[in-house]
């Protein structure tokens, strides 16, 4: 049901998704000013200006300062110890045929050369998420998946990708791809797909766990309450929503 409202109805998200609403909206913007002072310095800018950019916020001041550590320590993130291959792009998307679709991914950070490439994204969450979630995040399996359908000339073995976190900047996780991996992920995208083709009613099926939707900013459209749940601070996963209409796409 979020997917419908969101993706294909293109409706607006009416209300919040947690208390305190403050909190939440700071960190957001936050993160939207983190992720633009990191594509900045990816293409050129000096760390000067960019600094003084990042202003007196002390969250702010300190995941810049962990950043400018990470590129300091030559971007050392892949699993074997290596830095990050030379030729280096900033928020950019690419789009593969997906069946009667598209399939898009908005990456942060792509780095690519020397037969290599790691995807590499910004999280300003509060809580570091676990290895487990990540890999089964369908964030993690439909980057690196468009990125070897978008790449003919990498192997899966070739792709990693790492999250690298603001708030824990020396636990980095590298998750890295083989063939079964993506051979598992083309057959899961798919089933989803069907499942999505296969949605005929005018509601799509809404979750049987209501208590998700104390944080779900369309509760209101489904009848399902209309205050926000409160999230305690540490769990405020703060994620950026990827506005597809706003993104440029390299399609191949």
């Amino acid at each position: 049901r979020r997917f419908q409202l969101r993706y294909v109805l293109e409706q607006e998200w009416p209300a919040v998704e947690s208390e305190p609403l403050i909190g939440r909206e700071r960190l957001a913007e936050l993160g939207r000013r983190f992720h633009r002072l990191v594509q900045q310095h990816v293409y050129g800018l000096p760390v000067e200006p960019l600094t003084r950019a990042a202003g007196a916020d002390t969250d702010l001041a300190r995941w810049w300062s962990n950043y400018l550590r990470l590129e300091i320590g030559n971007w050392r993130l892949s699993a074997d110890g290596d830095s990050l291959p030379p030729n280096r792009r900033a928020e950019v998307a690419l789009s593969v045929p997906f069946g009667a679709h598209r399939l898009v991914a908005k990456y942060d950070l792509l780095a690519t050369g020397d037969g290599r490439a790691v995807i590499v994204d910004w999280k300003t969450e509060r809580k570091r998420p676990d290895r487990a979630s990540l890999q089964r995040r369908l964030q993690t399996r439909v980057y690196r998946y468009v990125l070897v359908k978008s790449e003919p000339s990498l192997a899966p073995e070739s792709i990693e990708m790492a999250y690298w976190f603001a708030e824990y900047p020396s636990e980095p996780e590298v998750l890295a791809y083989d063939s079964a991996q993506f051979a598992d992920d083309e057959i899961y995208l798919y089933r989803l797909l069907s499942e999505i083709e296969a949605q005929t009613g005018a509601v799509w099926p809404l979750t049987p766990d209501e208590r998700q939707c104390r944080f779900c900013t369309y509760r209101s459209l489904c009848e399902r309450g209309v205050v926000a749940g409160v999230a305690p601070e540490d769990e405020l996963n703060i994620d950026l929503e990827i506005d597809l209409e706003a993104i440029d796409e390299i399609a191949y």
